[in-house]
């Protein structure tokens, strides 16, 4: 009986597993169970491991095959040199072990080989992007770097943690190696930073902006710019980059009243300012204290619009684009949309607010005006386009409040759980500008997340805090998944928190309401006091829409 696995490249002479960041020999495995493998040999384009099994090593070996199912497993060739392809590990390797004292697993390199995808980050967003991924037909493995321990402990994706991202040299060498034939770039530092640019020159399918498309979010002013001139509805707004000329237009225009500074500044760099003196205190914290570095060197005094903000979502290849399902987010600390910004609380899809009418409105009136502005401007946009728009309750119609060129954290989580495609085939449709010939499907579900985030966030808060019984969260409500942004492990193996947002604890259901109340079962499952969420995420759909069940 043999197991098939594809998707394998040269001469091989030994075979790893690849579990929680360990790597484990043919032969390791076979001194662990307590038996010994015959020779790996290879002829043509067949490989064939001869193993011979018997009742005193079966249960070592079965219990390590099992233990391999799903996970990356690597090849390395007969020069010494690793960096074949990536495959997936066969259950039929289990039958073989269960079912025979001997055996022959074969690899038939005809089969046809499946793309292997590196997503750069470390957050929620990567996770969400590593599990959908990983559905996907068409995909061999996924490597996530850094990644964090519960990406890595989940199985959705192989983490490198310490490959450096910002190091293009670095990025391309390892994608080299490995047969990297797709990168999907998370977070935005590393888009402002050229990565894409790079792996491009190199000849590295990547997906994103490159770093001079990458001003749609990396500064505002270039983004109110472009709105001018291609009279994209936005705001009207000021550029400043003196503190009392701030604030005499500050107090020209009344509050409430919108400061943002420029540059990048993690989500936190906007105040909406209710009175005359919080925007004094925020200009002067960015222009004066220099409390955002060089993001706050310069700042937007922008007029304050009265609406619902929505994120809008777009996939663009340079001149094509075509809209995710719509998304809400929760911006604001508190429950109520009360307390500072965040990097976001909570979000849900689809959201009702946004209506195909309003849809097509953004589409032609937001989006597609930026993919030809930037293509104009010389710097063609590909990725994602992510709007952040405000529903004006004057007139109905939606404004542009900011671009961000990556998807939203954590949007991104109840897109990815909602979305039946293959990711791997779409993300590449638009690296290669075919996004016309692509049709996206969506669960008819909803999705919605809930932020678990260290207390004190968004400003200061404990890192090592323990977080137990996750795994019994996963179970306390159908359809849950938890995508991990901010852990780790601690030097007894438990997971910690050692960031701001920690987890999104997401669930599906035939609404929002019942996505929220499984949301919520599962964050009330979860054993970590020094943690918390705001308790009404949802709030909005679920006032507008009426509960039938």
């Amino acid at each position: 009986m043999a197991g098939a696995i594809s998707g394998i490249t040269g001469s091989i002479h030994s075979a790893l597993f690849c579990k929680e960041n360990r790597l484990y020999h043919w032969q390791e495995l076979a001194f662990k169970s307590g038996g010994s493998f015959g020779r790996i040999s290879s002829s043509g384009h067949r490989l064939k491991l001869n193993c011979s099994f018997s009742a005193r090593n079966l249960p070592g070996l079965l219990s390590y095959s099992k233990w391999a199912l799903g996970h990356t497993w690597f090849g390395e060739g007969m020069d010494g040199r690793q960096g074949h392809r990536p495959g997936r590990m066969s259950e039929n390797l289990c039958t073989l072990a269960s079912d025979a004292d001997s055996g022959e697993l074969s690899i038939d390199e005809s089969q046809e080989e499946g793309v292997v995808v590196l997503v750069i980050g470390g957050g929620g967003r990567e996770h969400a992007l590593c599990y959908a991924l990983q559905r996907s037909s068409s995909c061999d493995a996924v490597f996530c770097a850094p990644g964090n321990a519960g990406i890595a402990d989940s199985g959705d994706a192989t983490c490198i943690s310490d490959l450096d991202i910002l190091n293009s040299s670095a990025v391309i060498s390892f994608c080299q190696k490995w047969g990297v034939g797709l990168v999907v770039v998370g977070p935005e530092a590393p888009l402002v930073a050229g990565l894409v640019n790079d792996l491009v020159e190199a000849g590295i399918p990547a997906f994103g902006p490159s770093s001079q498309a990458a001003a749609l979010e990396g500064s505002k002013e270039f983004m109110k710019k472009l709105c001018d001139k291609y009279a994209i509805p936005t705001a009207k707004y000021q550029t400043f980059t003196d503190a009392s000329d701030a604030r005499k237009y500050i107090e020209q225009e009344g509050p409430p009243i919108v400061v943002k500074a420029d540059g990048l500044a993690a989500g936190k760099g906007v105040v909406v300012a209710k009175t005359l003196e919080e925007a004094y205190d925020a200009v002067d914290t960015m222009l004066v204290k220099k409390g955002f570095g060089r993001a706050g060197s310069r700042i937007i005094v922008e007029e304050f619009l009265e609406g619902e903000e929505v994120s809008f979502f777009a996939l663009v290849d340079g001149e094509n684009s075509l809209p995710l399902a719509s998304a809400q987010d929760h911006k604001r600390v508190g429950d109520g949309d009360t307390g500072p910004n965040t990097g976001g609380m909570g979000a849900y899809s689809p959201a009702p607010v946004l209506t195909k009418e309003l849809e097509s409105v953004v589409m032609e009136s937001i989006i597609l005006p930026t993919v030809k502005g930037m293509d104009a401007e010389g710097c063609k946009f590909v990725g994602v386009l992510y709007a952040g728009l405000i529903i004006d309750y004057k007139s109905g119609l939606p404004k542009l409040l900011e671009y961000n060129v990556r998807f939203g954290d954590p949007e991104c989580q109840v897109l990815m759980v909602r979305l039946e495609s293959d990711l791997v085939e779409v993300l590449l449709a638009a690296c290669k500008g075919q996004l016309n010939s692509v049709t996206l499907n969506w669960s008819e579900e909803s999705a919605l997340v809930v932020v678990l985030a260290s207390k004190g966030y968004p400003g200061n808060y404990t890192k090592g805090t323990i977080i137990k019984n996750l795994q019994d969260a996963e179970i306390a409500a159908p359809k849950v998944k938890i995508f991990h942004a901010g852990t780790a492990l601690d030097s007894h193996g438990n997971k910690v928190a050692v960031g701001g947002r920690v987890l999104g604890v997401t669930a599906m259901g035939s609404d929002i309401a019942e996505a929220q109340e499984r949301a919520y079962q599962a964050v009330d499952a979860i054993n970590w006091p020094e943690g918390f969420c705001r308790r009404d995420i949802g709030w909005r759909a679920i006032s507008r829409v009426p509960i039938a069940r």
